[in-house]
């Protein structure tokens, strides 16, 4: 498994990185990792997503992913693959599992992103260490985008 986990602190509330992460579209400009977003349904504090899905480090075509952010308001997004019909083809080659921790800070809101990824016996050996060299660069430059964009409106 190629796992990372950053933090920063935020000049914003909770509720305000919070909307900007379930906002698909507006994340997507940020995070290298989510190419072109064919379409997103939201209902409630659940969005889902399908995309392009481009992971750092590794060749070959990005295969489409369809992926479920739950929010539990003020505090956090959790993301995985949405549940069956979608993704047979990525759940055989790949496992995935991420958040987005908010925590009030005295200047803002603690962030903490973690990600991690899976791949069967027959491609870890491969994937993993490609993916583990370039993953925390991207999600580096991933929340520090974030950071600017939220930051700049204030």
């Amino acid at each position: 498994m190629a796992g990372v986990t950053v933090e920063r602190t935020v000049r914003c509330t909770p509720e305000e990185f919070l909307a900007l992460v379930m906002d698909a579209e507006r994340y997507a400009k940020i995070d290298d990792k989510l190419g072109h977003i064919d379409w997103v349904h939201r209902d409630g504090d659940v969005t889902q997503f399908k995309f392009r899905s481009r992971l750092p480090g590794l060749p070959g075509p990005a295969p489409k992913v369809v992926s479920r952010m739950r929010l539990t308001p003020g505090e956090r997004v959790d993301i995985e693959y949405a549940p069956p019909p979608h993704n047979r083809l990525v759940r055989r080659l790949s496992t995935f599992a991420a958040s987005f921790v908010c925590e009030p800070a005295e200047d803002g809101t603690k962030v903490t992103r973690s990600v991690e990824i899976g791949f069967p016996p027959a491609l870890r050996w491969l994937a993993e260490p490609l993916l583990r060299r370039a993953l925390r660069r991207d999600v580096e430059r991933e929340i520090d985008g974030a950071k600017a964009l939220l930051e700049r409106r204030k």
